[in-house]
């Protein structure tokens, strides 16, 4: 995936995020502007939002946070 689309992904992931939001949700959500966006990619997306230097409000950082690790695991199964 290019860089620069993981870069559009987390933008909007740090745009719909907020707390108690379900993974479901925030998929959808983020397909909302984006909706050739695999789940995949949104999740390394979602890695990559938590990793680098952005601002990261706390509950949005929560909400992604769940998000990446509940569908990591689910696609490692």
């Amino acid at each position: 995936m290019a860089s620069d689309k993981i870069e559009e992904l987390s933008t909007t992931l740090l745009n719909v995020a907020k707390p108690g939001l379900k993974p479901r949700d925030l998929i959808k959500a983020v397909r909302k502007t984006h909706p050739k966006a695999t789940k995949k990619e949104v999740v390394r997306a979602a890695f990559y939002t938590l990793v680098s230097d952005k601002k990261v409000d706390e509950g949005a950082a929560v909400a992604i946070h769940d998000f990446a690790i509940t569908e990591r695991a689910s696609q490692d199964d």
